[in-house]
């Protein structure tokens, strides 16, 4: 079974800034990535990428004959139905396509991919908005939690000063450690993966997932449907949020309702407002309107697109969107719009030079054992050149 996660354009444009950099398919969504449910869920032969032209160099393309859409989360009746598709055989929800099975391996979708259509009965979760990773993290953890644990055995929790309700719901992969928390897995599970260490004093109430390699600081305050990704380091107190990996938002400060990409770091006293003071709900900067859209939630925190940074003491007003390699910093609430390649804060801002911008990133990732990439440097080029219309201060390029 050979397998291609397809972007939809409309989809991709709307989970800017997440998606300049990434296929949607690889963002996280509960424990794991898109993706990384997909090969569960399958175990297909081969998994590849359909997406934007300047990101198929690293995230390349190869002829299959089972296409399905990136946007979509399995679920039970997908899992049954897309291996047994008859050749030229689509799935669909409410007329959207989410599975088609060509008949021979191509590279592209043909014209009659609607042609034969069977309309699934379930109603599977489409993450086609930046918002929709927090709103379904909770759900997605619980789904991603039996499909990672299921007839395994945890790992200990070998200090004898933490405390865990709920203990079914605590699942320790190896290396995973905890010493003198606080863990209250009765109303949602709490995954802890392979090395990832809690700190003393730190509290945490399922549902939550912590990465391979993340550490947990000490007297943190985790109040719940949050995942971390990888190589993270995360403190103070976060509600309802998605680390994507490789983030650090390692001090005392409130982020809630958010989402926050690869390679980001929030300076210390980092806050970040997911409520308006009106209770009116939140708009938020739409890459596809190119201006402010109602996203229909009352609760709706910071959007960080990656390799962004941001000073102590910053503040992020309701419902703010960060592109790529910004770097805010300064008193007073910056704008809610920040630019990708934005240097400043509330005062104003000038351009985060491309150069400089790939110097930070080398020195950023290279602490990780990872190296910034031809196909890296060939992604940051065009994003730098496609997000100029936006760096209004920069006038006519």
């Amino acid at each position: 079974m050979k397998v291609i996660l397809f972007d939809e354009d409309d989809s991709w444009q709307h989970l800017l800034p997440l998606t300049y950099t990434r296929p949607i398919s690889e963002l996280r969504a509960g424990i794991l990535t898109i993706r990384e449910k997909w090969l569960k869920a399958l175990g297909p032969d081969e998994m590849s990428w359909k997406t934007q032209p300047y990101l198929q160099k690293k995230f390349k393309l190869k002829p299959a004959d089972f296409w399905i859409n990136a946007s979509v989360c399995p679920n039970d009746e997908l899992i049954a139905k897309i291996p047994t598709l008859k050749k030229g055989q689509s799935l669909v929800s409410n007329g959207r396509l989410v599975a088609f099975r060509a008949m021979e391996p191509v590279r592209e979708l043909p014209d009659d991919v609607l042609t034969n259509q069977e309309e699934i009965d379930s109603d599977p979760v489409f993450i086609d908005r930046t918002w929709k990773l927090f709103r379904n993290v909770a759900e997605e953890i619980k789904k991603d939690f039996i499909v990672l644990t299921q007839g395994r055995e945890s790992a200990p929790v070998e200090d004898p000063h933490t405390v865990v309700y709920g203990e079914e719901n605590l699942f320790l992969e190896p290396g995973a450690r905890v010493q003198a928390a606080i863990i209250d897995a009765t109303n949602g599970p709490v995954y802890l993966g392979a090395n990832s260490y809690i700190s003393p004093g730190s509290v945490i109430r399922g549902a939550f997932a912590l990465g391979e390699e993340s550490v947990v600081n000490m007297g943190a305050k985790l109040r719940g449907d949050t995942s971390v990704g990888p190589g993270c380091k995360v403190g103070g107190e976060i509600s309802n949020s998605v680390f994507q990996g490789n983030c650090n938002k390692s001090h005392d400060g409130y982020l809630g309702n958010s989402i926050i990409g690869e390679w980001c770091n929030l300076g210390a006293d980092t806050n970040s407002s997911n409520l308006k003071n009106n209770y009116a709900n939140v708009k938020v900067w739409s890459y596809a309107k190119k201006g402010f859209a109602d996203t229909g939630l009352q609760f709706c925190g910071l959007t960080m697109g990656d390799h962004s940074k941001c000073g102590i003491n910053t503040m992020f007003n309701t419902g703010t969107v960060v592109g790529v390699s910004a770097n805010i910093f300064g008193s007073g609430f910056p704008r809610n719009f920040i630019p990708s390649f934005s240097w400043g804060g509330a005062t104003g801002m000038i351009t985060h030079q491309l150069k400089k911008a790939l110097d930070t990133a080398r020195l950023v990732m290279v602490r990780r054992n990872i190296e910034l990439s031809e196909e890296d440097i060939e992604i940051f080029e065009h994003i730098f050149d496609q997000s100029a219309e936006f760096r209004v201060w920069e006038g006519k390029r």
